[in-house]
């Protein structure tokens, strides 16, 4: 090869020239694993290894310290268990969120950070077995202290303690969520052991989160006031902090038999569920503290309080190591890849420390529900004049309604607002990362997806949920809303477009937020319910069976119930919708006569539907709409349920209207398209379609006139 008459080298010799560069600065396997191996001495393997044991013992110190300094363990005056219920309960729970810690930790690192054609994937699932037949046992052993710290009995293995005991779990409401705890996790632990494939791990990872929801419900005195609130914080805290916990645990010691070229990839994405998991258990802790304490005064001048606000501090140190972690030392790492650098030590000591931390904070958490809360939670049973609403809800009847207190009324909803609000920021970062790339995305999108999400924090915390507890109007606005009108806006904004767009794909078989959706949405069974026949008729069915079977009563009495509910018609609406109007990459997008089809059929049952409930005589869930106590609005709670019917006949027509002025407009724009590309490649063949169908025409009129 020549160099051209000038000296310099030819376009051919730079190209190659670059292309050796090129090889050089990539780096090998071998590479990669050699540089890792170098900043993982003995010492940095005996940090991790002995790491969690540390964590455990800070855990336990704190723990008794907590209990002695705050009065968790003192003597009850009356009816006191004894020394070995009143320390042996707290341990029990302590072993409790840790085994659950370890669990979902596992889980977590398995599903997200790990592929399933590594060996980390199944050393997280094995640690995940672990720790959910540890969380088994430590859930029986929980629920056994509990029963004789309430009944001041003595452990025996005679029949009247097995008696008193199985009446305690199955008849008292206490009872019954530790049966439930302790039903959940012996399920959990078998299907831990069974799954394997990505569906399996998937919904069984919802499920060890969902598992968490009994035990969180005991934090929380059952009919008083807010209950719905504190235990919906109480939730987001303990699944935050699980995350945080049993992640950091988990993906610490998976690295540790890792190669060194998959210890920074599994590193960053502990990381980013780690900071999400620190918003949510900062914000949710605000809550449930706030419900426990009551004020500032009690905060800092009651033992609970300063416990609180111990492991607060802790809480604030740990934050500040995640930032250190996410902004130096994950950066620092990246760059002595690039430099052929020793990469992991720097980042173990930082490790090892927040271990220690974080088995402190654990430690408190667990003395907390120990000590005795400043709060009195009085039970609307126990107050002298209980009202007909609080006794059905534990909350007092909201004043009259008039237009202003459509601004005035409000009820938190933590889990709800925790979700709207992440799901608008994760939107604002995908819409920055495309415009700081120069990649195009509407603006209008943009307004479309958050003035959805602002009405769904409206709807979930605002006077129609208020209401919507004692009266079936202002319900079924709150159900229309939310399956017909906030779906609209969802779908306009095509989130799933967007991410697909603004996060990077996976090379390693492992599946992240990319990866899981593509997965999900070309599934046979996304394909199948997103048709627009089948959701349509998914639609109409719910309707049906929520409101004519147990569900609403359900829904109605427990705040579970309250939460399915809201996801139930999310869920159907945005299908609905997606199916006739989306943009969102689907498996299969129905023609658009057919969607017209099923918006017909769904406004044709959405009439009758609100006509029944106009003209029916019977009361939905009668014990709990007729017994409110309600002495203003209409003057009946079956008046007031012939208005919602009303209502569900006329918003649930507008959306509808709208739909279908959407569809007509997609499929003339669609005819447009495809006219335009039909003349475009009508013009660069020189219509040999045309000519070809004339010359047919041509030949058969031949034919015809030889005959």
């Amino acid at each position: 090869m020549k160099s051209s008459a000038s000296g310099s080298p030819s376009p051919t010799e730079r190209l190659g020239t670059t292309a050796v560069k090129r090889r050089k600065n990539v780096l090998s396997d071998a590479e990669l694993d050699r540089i890792g191996e170098a900043g993982w001495g003995p010492r940095t393997r005996a940090l991790i290894t002995w790491g969690p044991a540390g964590l455990l013992i800070v855990a336990l110190l704190t723990l008794l310290g907590a209990l002695a300094y705050g009065g968790g363990s003192a003597p009850l005056v009356v009816a006191d268990p004894g020394p070995i219920v009143r320390w042996g309960l707290p341990a029990a729970r302590l072993a409790y969120n840790m085994t659950a810690a370890l669990t979902i930790g596992g889980l977590i690192v398995a599903v997200w950070c790990a592929s399933r054609k590594e060996p980390e994937f199944e050393r997280a699932m094995s640690l995940a077995q672990s720790g959910a037949a540890a969380w088994t046992v430590a859930t029986i052993a929980s629920a056994l202290f509990t029963y004789l710290d309430v009944s001041a009995v003595p452990f025996s293995f005679d029949a009247t303690f097995g008696e008193g005991m199985w009446f305690y779990l199955v008849s008292l409401e206490v009872g019954q969520l530790w049966l439930m705890a302790i039903v959940m996790t012996a399920m959990l632990s078998t299907f831990v052991f069974a799954s394997r494939s990505r569906w399996g791990t998937f919904l069984t990872t919802g499920f060890a989160l969902l598992t968490l929801w009994p035990i969180a419900s005991l934090g929380h005195t059952a009919g008083a006031a807010f209950h719905s609130t504190a235990v919906g914080g109480i939730t987001l805290h303990y699944t935050g902090a699980a995350i945080w916990l049993g992640g950091l645990v988990v993906s610490a010691i998976v690295a540790l038999g890792a190669p060194g070229r998959r210890r920074l990839p599994l590193i960053e994405r502990y990381s980013q569920f780690a900071l999400i998991a620190f918003i949510m258990t900062g914000t949710s802790g605000i809550v449930a503290t706030w419900m426990n304490v009551g004020d500032w005064e009690r905060l800092f001048m009651s033992d609970y309080g300063r416990i609180t606000l111990f492991k607060v501090l802790l809480f604030i140190v740990l934050g500040w190591f995640g930032v250190l972690q996410r902004r130096y030392f994950i950066g620092r790492m990246q760059k002595n890849v690039a430099e052929r650098k020793p990469t992991l030590e720097p980042l173990t000591y930082l490790v090892a420390i927040e271990f220690l931390i974080m088995g402190a904070v654990s430690g408190a958490a667990a003395a907390l529900g120990r000590t005795p809360s400043p709060q009195p939670q009085i039970a609307a049973e126990e107050l002298a004049e209980p009202t007909p609403a609080q006794l059905l809800s534990g909350e007092t009847l909201p004043p009259p309604f008039e237009f202003s207190r459509l601004f005035t009324e409000w009820r938190l909803d933590p889990i709800w607002t925790f979700l709207s609000l992440m799901g608008l920021a994760f939107y604002l970062i995908g819409f920055y990362r495309l415009r700081k790339r120069g990649d195009k995305w509407p603006w209008w999108r943009l307004i479309a997806f958050a003035f959805g999400i602002l009405i769904l924090l409206y709807n979930v915390n605002g006077a129609m949920i208020v209401y919507g507890k004692f009266q079936f109007s202002f319900h079924m606005t709150d159900h229309m809303i939310l399956s017909m009108i906030i779906p609209i806006f969802i779908v306009l904004g095509a989130p799933m477009t967007l991410l697909l767009r603004g996060v990077k794909p996976r090379d390693d078989g492992s599946m992240g937020g990319r990866e899981w959706v593509l997965h999900i949405v070309h599934s046979k069974y996304a394909a199948f319910f997103s048709h627009p026949i089948v959701a349509g008729i998914n639609f109409a069915i719910a309707l049906l069976v929520f409101y004519y079977t147990p569900l609403f009563r359900w829904a109605t009495e427990d705040h579970v119930g309250h939460m399915w509910m809201i996801a139930h018609f999310l869920l159907v609406g945005y299908l609905f919708v997606e199916s006739l109007i989306g943009d969102d990459p689907t498996r299969n997008r129905a023609p658009y006569p057919a969607r017209l089809i099923a918006l017909v059929l769904v406004m044709t049952f959405h009439a009758f539907f609100g006509l029944s409930i106009m003209t029916g005589t019977g009361l939905l869930v009668a014990e709990w709409y007729g017994a409110t106590g309600r002495t203003w609005g209409p003057a009946t709670a079956l008046e007031d349920q012939q208005i919602g019917g009303a209502i569900a006949w006329g918003i649930g027509e507008f959306p509808t209207v709208i739909l279908a002025l959407i569809v007509g407009l997609q499929w003339a724009k669609s005819d447009e398209k495809r006219a335009k590309r039909e003349d475009r490649r009508a013009q660069r063949d020189h219509d040999a379609e045309l000519k070809a169908y004339n010359e047919q025409l041509q030949r058969m009129a031949e034919r015809d006139a030889q005959q």
